[in-house]
């Protein structure tokens, strides 16, 4: 069991908490995308190839990815409140060796480096809500933090371009990573005063057969979904994959053996989660591959620079944002339709958008869409997660963010990697977006369809504990 224990002198301060908490995930969300905007920048500055900008970008994502899982336990072992702190110093010391990298490699491995970090700090987040908050506390919670999650892809876009635009002090790209600096020392400087301890009691390790196989099937399954279609999808891709998804079955088979679980399987077996996290994980993912292959077209079809390219998905965002923030508001019986509406709203408002706008973009016409789909994922995400939390115990708060942080990441590579290929294969862009799109809205209404397994398995509970 975990227990919480005020920074000495201090008692808990929420508000405060969450604030340095959901800094930190921004940082962490922003940087999956911050750098792309500069990526050309970078090439010419840096004499990198096209592989070493390829690594600029995707190695974060990529070493991420690989170790979220691991990392979450690791704050079981050590303590959310340290393993936070300690994966914000590193992501920050990261992102100083970024700005200042001479030559591409150096900057490709200071970019596996933040990915090291902001794996450790990331699955602590959601750990810390799940022990902190409970009730409407706990649903408005994830709900901000949903919303930074969510946006932090989107708006490290227009930062990116902001920020490199600027050329500030003469640096051209750098300030794209110096920024993190200042930010990091606050935020680190705000969590040693702020941020609750953990107590676990009952003994806890870390397996390390378990690290090692999740380790491996991971890096197989993400590094050919990641570098595969530019590479034409090679036999070695789809070996890979293979090897992958056999590995992380036996991965499933250990865990369900060993005493000390590096993901506790007993994490999904209320009913109700696996189909609850499926959900989330496919809106997620279609908010991925939308957000990607809608600026792709806005840019090469419509002649969008990549700052208003950017800057167009200011309504989505503001759509998101505002049902983040008010859904705990609403009768529970809005609530619990949410999560089944919500895809729906998305698939109607992102296929509405490119059927009507895909050769001409009309503002007047593209904002109520954009807000409609921005809604939509919120509705899907926010109240169906906060759900996903009440139906498991406190003691796998872990195993839960570890989840909930791994899934999205894998879903967002996946559907780049399939849509994606769809996309770039069309004779046009327009082409490209529309069957895009189409198979986004297929994909959200079968997350709805898995949404509604969840309320099934919700009403079932609350008829077992009224008998």
């Amino acid at each position: 069991m975990t227990t919480l224990v005020p920074p000495p002198g201090t008692a808990l301060r929420p508000g405060r908490m969450l604030a340095v908490l959901l800094t930190g995930q921004a940082m962490a969300s922003m940087d999956g995308s911050i750098v792309s905007v500069a990526a050309e920048t970078i090439r010419a500055e840096l004499h990198a190839d096209g592989a070493a900008v390829q690594l600029v970008v995707s190695g974060y994502l990529l070493t991420t990815g690989v170790l979220l899982v691991t990392c979450a336990r690791i704050g079981d072992l050590v303590g959310h409140r340290r393993a936070f702190l300690l994966g914000l110093a590193w992501f920050t010391a990261a992102s100083l060796l970024c700005g200042l990298a001479p030559g591409p490699a150096a900057l490709v491995a200071a970019r596996v480096a933040q990915g090291m970090g902001a794996a450790l700090l990331t699955p602590q987040i959601f750990s810390l809500i799940q022990l902190h908050h409970e009730g409407a506390a706990r649903r408005r919670a994830i709900g901000v933090y949903s919303m930074v999650l969510a946006l932090g892809v989107a708006l490290g876009q227009v930062v990116g371009g902001l920020v490199a635009g600027a050329d500030l002090f003469g640096l051209s790209w750098r300030p794209v990573f110096l920024v993190n600096v200042p930010v990091g020392v606050a935020v680190l400087l705000a969590g040693r005063r702020v941020l609750p301890r953990t107590r676990t009691s009952g003994p806890a390790r870390l397996d390390p057969a378990g690290v090692a196989v999740l380790t491996v099937a991971m890096t197989a399954l993400t590094v050919p979904l990641i570098f595969g279609r530019e590479q034409g999808w090679p036999a070695w891709a789809w070996l890979s994959l293979a090897g992958g998804a056999a590995l992380l079955a036996a991965f499933a088979r250990y865990e369900a053996r060993t005493r000390h679980p590096l993901l506790d399987p007993a994490a999904l077996r209320p009913a109700g989660v696996k189909p609850g996290l499926a959900a989330c994980w496919i809106v997620m993912g279609c908010y991925t591959v939308f957000l990607l292959t809608l600026t792709l077209h806005l840019q090469s079809a419509l002649g969008f620079p990549p700052l208003l390219a950017g800057l167009a998905f200011v309504p989505y965002a503001v759509g998101f944002g505002a049902l983040s923030l008010t859904w705990v508001r609403y009768p529970r019986r809005l609530q619990a339709a949410l999560p089944i509406a919500g895809p729906l709203a998305f698939a109607a408002g992102a296929l509405l958008l490119v059927l009507l706008l895909r050769d001409r973009w009309e503002p007047v016409a593209a904002v109520p869409l954009l807000l409609l789909a921005g809604a939509g994922h919120a509705a899907g995400y926010s109240p169906l997660i906060a759900r996903i939390t009440t139906l498991v115990e406190p003691r796998l708060a872990s195993a839960v963010s570890a989840l909930n942080a791994t899934g999205p990441v894998l879903a967002g590579v996946t559907a780049v990697a399939g849509l994606g290929s769809v996309y770039f294969a069309a004779p046009a862009s327009a082409d490209g977006l529309l069957r895009v799109v189409a198979a986004v809205a297929a994909l959200l209404a079968a997350g709805a369809a898995c949404a509604a397994r969840v309320a099934v398995a919700a009403r079932a509970r609350r008829a077992r504990a009224d008998d």
